[in-house]
């Protein structure tokens, strides 16, 4: 594929870096934690020619960090497409004196948010980009594999069904990222008992997010 936008210049530097708009071209923003990281830039490509794709410049976290940023990240820009997801990081159990990454632990720890909090704070996320007048698309979150040091089997479950229905109310779109890999995670995931994934995972991924950003903006499908 031939590269003609700043763009180009973002995919060597990584996910983070800024993007030069492409004239007439619309405008997407990615939000998310380090699943979304993983698939930017090969959503970027894909929607080569077709959009211009940013994304927050940090990993979302849970839906409190969101809370915190959301006018920051939105900024005054227009943007026609918002694609988004929280979770992984609102269902996580942590204490502090765990030496596991993230200080995890889903046996002693405290979980981040109750499904409860996580539905409200949907809730509020949704109405504040709504006043956009973009198109929003919700990204349901991903597996959570068996041994996840922090995170609960079937959690995920719980958490993308209250988020269905907050979508439902509102009348956002979903992409549903957890179908597409669920039952993958092996295959898939970077190693036992991680959520994160290697790049066929996160090419997986990206191309279902470049399908559904395609058809918010009526251009067609692959």
């Amino acid at each position: 594929m031939i590269c003609l936008s700043g763009a180009c210049e973002a995919q060597r530097k990584g996910p983070m870096a800024p993007i030069e708009d492409a004239p007439n071209l619309p405008r997407v923003l990615l939000i998310g934690d380090s699943i979304s990281i993983g698939y930017t830039l090969p959503v970027r490509a894909a929607l080569e020619g077709v959009a211009n794709v940013h994304r927050i410049p940090t990993n979302g976290g849970p839906t409190s960090k969101g809370l915190e940023h959301i006018e920051a990240w939105i900024g005054r820009s227009k943007w026609d497409v918002i694609h988004f997801n929280w979770g992984l990081h609102d269902l996580c159990y942590r204490h502090p004196k765990s030496k596991t990454q993230g200080s995890r632990d889903k046996v002693n720890g405290t979980v981040t948010h109750t499904v409860e909090e996580y539905s409200a704070n949907l809730e509020k996320l949704v109405l504040r980009m709504k006043k956009t007048g973009s198109r929003l698309i919700f990204a349901t979150t991903t597996p959570v594999p068996e041994g996840e040091a922090g995170r609960k089997v079937g959690d995920d479950l719980r958490y993308n069904k209250a988020a269905r229905a907050v979508m439902k109310k509102h009348g956002v779109s979903i992409n549903d990222l957890h179908a597409i890999v669920a039952g993958k995670m092996e295959q898939f995931g970077t190693r036992p008992g991680n959520v994160h994934f290697k790049p066929e995972g996160s090419s997986l991924l990206a191309r279902q997010v470049a399908r559904a950003v395609k058809e918010a903006l009526g251009a067609g499908s692959d």
